[in-house]
């Protein structure tokens, strides 16, 4: 299987224990793991069982060498991270949500050692040696100015490689603070937009979608997302796929989760679940962490893609929703779940037995 490199800052999560605020936590202790979109897509893939690289910049402390021991420990290549004399560690501090109180996420990543490496620093001939995908996110070039070049410069080094581009849209109201002037979501939009042209998968929101790509939104329902992805493609003719995750909120504890996956070179449209021939919804009644679910889903897809038992269109879709719907049950951002689990969820083994 061909290597993935994912491209983006990855930081020090701190959570409140359980669900408490912050109010109530501090002073007090807070649960520390590593945690960062890219990063996570690294992980999941190489827990599935393919190859990731992760390329990023950490400052050279011994916070950062536990990083790095982290993520080599789970099975990802970390010899592309810059080590540097500035910068600093990015942090974000969460407090759960629970019922109708909603999770909160506050940042700390200003002056990070991603915010501040130019693009001139990373080698990309050494980089993308072998790969076969990368994958950014809006997140990343949302942190800084340096950020935003990096990113472009990437994806414009991968494209000349002919390695394949995936954007997670992942847009974030409040990070893009950079450019005096202009309100998160345009300068969003101004600086996600050129790189649409390179990109061969776009993950996102149906809302996200339809601003980056300036298409009305017509809605949630499942013809609703086939119209958007078909007028989405029309607009970008180098655009293979698009795919979306679907959610249905009954409070922070419980929601319903689902996939979608357009292919634009056969022009169909496929969901997961599917029940009765019809798009359908996973329940979540129990969810223990929701942040890292659609990472869960953009690396399990991007990993169906290039397996023969699972690239068909349909099936890479149903693997790779099972494998946001057991992202959910898992602490911290990480996809912590193997190819036989999130196998034994797409084809239908969700009673929650004990294994003995």
């Amino acid at each position: 299987m061909s290597l993935v490199v994912t491209l983006g800052e990855i930081m020090a999560r701190l959570a409140t224990p359980g669900f408490q605020r912050f109010a109530q936590a501090m002073p007090g202790k807070l649960d520390v793991t590593f945690a960062g979109a890219e990063a996570s897509i690294a992980v999941a893939i190489a827990q599935l069982g393919g190859q990731s690289a992760f390329v990023s910049a950490l400052p050279r402390n011994p916070l950062a060498d536990a990083c790095l021991a982290n993520l080599r420990g789970l099975g990802v290549d970390t010899r592309h991270v810059l080590r540097t004399e500035e910068g600093r560690l990015g942090l974000y501090f969460l407090e759960h949500g629970v019922n109708q109180r909603p999770a909160e996420v506050l940042y700390d990543r200003e002056g990070s050692a991603m915010a501040v490496t130019p693009a001139e620093a990373y080698d990309w001939s050494a980089i993308f040696k072998g790969a076969s995908w990368l994958v950014i996110s809006g997140i990343t070039p949302a942190i800084s100015q340096r950020a935003a070049e990096v990113t472009r410069q990437a994806v414009q080094q991968a494209a000349q490689l002919g390695v394949k581009v995936a954007l997670d849209i992942n847009y974030r109201s409040k990070l893009w603070r950079w450019k005096p002037g202009q309100t998160p979501r345009e300068l969003a939009m101004q600086t996600l937009r050129p790189l649409l042209p390179q990109l061969h998968l776009l993950i996102g929101g149906a809302e996200d979608v339809a601003t980056l790509l300036e298409v009305a939104n017509p809605g949630n329902g499942p013809e609703d997302l086939e119209a958007l992805a078909r007028e989405s493609c029309r607009r970008l003719p180098n655009l293979r796929w698009l795919a979306m995750t679907r959610r249905e909120s009954q409070g922070a504890g419980r929601q319903r989760f689902g996939g979608f996956l357009h292919d634009s070179e056969a022009g169909r449209s496929h969901f997961a679940p599917v029940h009765d021939g019809k798009p359908a919804l996973h329940d979540l009644d129990q969810i223990v962490d929701r942040l890292g679910a659609g990472d869960a889903f953009s690396a399990a897809l991007i990993l169906a893609m290039q397996d023969a038992e699972l690239d068909q269109a349909q099936r890479a879709v149903a693997f790779a929703t099972a494998a946001g719907c057991l992202a959910h049950s898992l602490e911290g951002d990480y996809l912590l779940a193997n190819r036989a689990e999130v196998l034994a969820l797409m084809q239908g083994d969700n009673g929650g037995r004990v294994k003995r």
